[in-house]
């Protein structure tokens, strides 16, 4: 797995559709960054902000996390340290596993036929056929099993995701995440909506190995050290960044 996720417990995730703070320096504070949204992003505006983290937290891990192949490109991959690949437990067959199905199949054949297709999951990315070129992709690729539990967001309605999952719910597709697929990450997505600490609680019961993640509303102290205390491994903060960079630095952790 290309990324350590000991010591992780903050991570911030970039909109490239959104303008960076005032102070994007604030990042630093930070752990691990994700780049990706569910609109108006592109390949193009992916790396700006890729770049844009570099100059100012050089030393900071980055995966891209796409919501569509178009959004990927050598480029893309070349300039993050991994790529966050989600299935979507509660999403239709393409978002659970239709897209990963047509990216391997495309990998399986790169090595041995060169063709102008692009592939679904990562744009035109293997351009240079061969098998270094396939390791070298699949290498940076880090599977997340994925629960998306706001009804309202746009992520819910983009993959037909069926919203909220109950608790037992949540806790089976954690244990999926684990003991069947052994993803290394299962993330609790509430996109924007708070939605507190019952579904981490649940997750955390099943895991051992797989790191939990949860993102959605947390905007100050409070909500992050509840988080953590039903069992997060970390907690992913995004529109409090790019809206309020002092919000944001009350979500750090004491880790004094």
């Amino acid at each position: 797995m290309p990324i350590d996720w000991a010591g992780v417990d903050h991570v911030t995730k970039v909109d490239p559709a959104k303008a960076m703070p005032d102070r994007p320096e604030a990042i630093r504070a930070t752990d691990l960054v994700l780049v990706g949204g569910s609109d108006d992003v592109t390949a193009a505006n992916t790396l700006t902000a890729v770049d844009r983290l570099r100059e100012v937290a050089p030393d900071l891990p980055v995966l891209q996390e796409p919501y569509d192949g178009s959004q990927v490109t050598r480029e893309t991959v070349e300039a993050v340290d991994a790529v966050a690949v989600a299935a979507i437990f509660n999403g239709d067959r393409e978002h659970f596993h239709g897209k990963h199905l047509d990216f391997f199949a495309d990998l399986a054949r790169a090595p041995r036929e060169v063709t102008g297709a692009g592939v679904p999951l990562i744009g035109g990315l293997v351009e240079a056929k061969g098998h270094e070129a396939v390791d070298a992709i699949t290498e940076k690729l880090v599977p997340e099993g994925y629960v998306i539990q706001n009804p309202d967001s746009a992520a819910a309605r983009q993959t037909n995701a069926e919203t909220p999952l109950d608790a037992d719910g949540v806790a089976g597709a954690a244990l999926a995440t684990e003991t069947f697929y052994d993803f290394p990450v299962f993330y609790v997505e509430y996109s924007g909506t708070y939605g507190g600490p019952a579904d981490v609680a649940a997750a955390a019961e099943q895991l051992e190995e797989t790191t939990l993640l949860y993102g959605g509303g947390i905007d100050d102290a409070a909500k992050a050290a509840e988080i953590l205390d039903a069992g997060a491994d970390a907690i992913v903060v995004g529109d409090v960044f790019h809206d309020d960079v002092d919000r944001f630095l009350q979500t750090i952790p004491d880790r004094r």
